[in-house]
């Protein structure tokens, strides 16, 4: 198995990505979680996803949904890539271990059927504002907020290439 094919291991429905998390843990390995668009990857999503997958033994990755993504207010035309496109590039980064598509504005439903033990946010989120804090908290678990590569945004991205049209 290689390419696409291999990739598409990595992709999981809620259920089967609840299963998989379960039997990691069972195994005694940590699992983080995080979540986003991850829209059009760059230098600074790497390093987060790094360093969110650095606070445990494997790293699950929540993405927004086109219309999720849609409603988030991100600007016209987003996401430029559809979720499904996101979600295998985000599964060949040697930092992500398992990925799943959400259709909700937030991962709430998501974390609570996942369990994760370390919950990671980007950017500059207070621990109220991340979703799915409670749940993980009152598991016993740890959630984290990774501060964002400075110059790195698929806003600034999206704005370089229009201007060069």
């Amino acid at each position: 198995m290689a390419g696409l094919d291999q990739l598409e291991t990595l992709l999981f429905d809620r259920k089967g990505l609840a299963v998989q998390v379960h039997s990691w843990q069972q195994e005694g390995l940590k699992v983080a979680f995080t979540n986003g668009v991850f829209d059009l990857l760059h230098l600074g999503h790497a390093d987060y996803l790094a360093n969110t997958r650095a606070l445990a033994d494997k790293l699950v990755v929540g993405v927004n949904s086109d219309a999720s993504a849609r409603r988030l207010g991100k600007g016209a035309g987003r996401p430029i890539q559809d979720g499904r496109s996101r979600a295998l590039l985000l599964a060949a980064l040697s930092s992500v271990d398992a990925v799943c598509l959400f259709d909700e504005d937030t991962p709430y439903e998501l974390i609570a059927a996942v369990k994760p033990d370390v919950l990671a946010k980007g950017g500059d989120y207070k621990l109220k504002q991340i979703a799915g804090h409670d749940l993980v908290m009152a598991r016993g678990g740890v959630v984290k907020v990774i501060p964002f590569l400075p110059g790195y945004s698929t806003t600034a991205i999206e704005r370089k290439i229009r201007e060069t049209q």
